[in-house]
């Protein structure tokens, strides 16, 4: 299952930028989707998800400026990310668990924000 992310650029330190995850198909047919970020020389992290029913999880440390939703008749995943600091810093990767075992990752999109 291809999945396409985008939405990545320069911004400066309080902006905002939107990703988006399309899938090449429904996105009901996986039970759970997420974004997560890899900064320089850290590991791949979770920083926001969502399942099937709609229920959304996020890292403590985006709690309140990220919002993580979806458009089904897009097949798409959105990560709305405001208040945009230093340490946001990194490439994003979109995944998807279709829930048979079947586990997918997305190209990264790269985010910088400059203070």
């Amino acid at each position: 299952v291809q999945l396409q992310a985008s939405g990545g650029g320069l911004v400066q330190a309080g902006g905002s930028l939107r990703l988006s995850c399309t899938a090449a198909r429904s996105i009901f047919s996986f039970n759970y989707m997420g974004w997560y970020r890899q900064s320089p020389g850290k590991q791949r992290d979770l920083v926001a998800s969502i399942t099937r029913s709609g229920s959304t999880n996020y890292a403590d440390s985006v709690t309140g400026r990220f919002t993580i939703s979806e458009d089904n008749a897009r097949n798409t995943v959105y990560l709305q990310m405001n208040s945009l600091k230093g340490e946001d810093t990194g490439v994003y990767y979109c995944y998807a668990n279709s829930g048979d075992g079947m586990k997918y990752w997305g190209k990264g999109t790269q985010v910088t924000v400059s203070s």
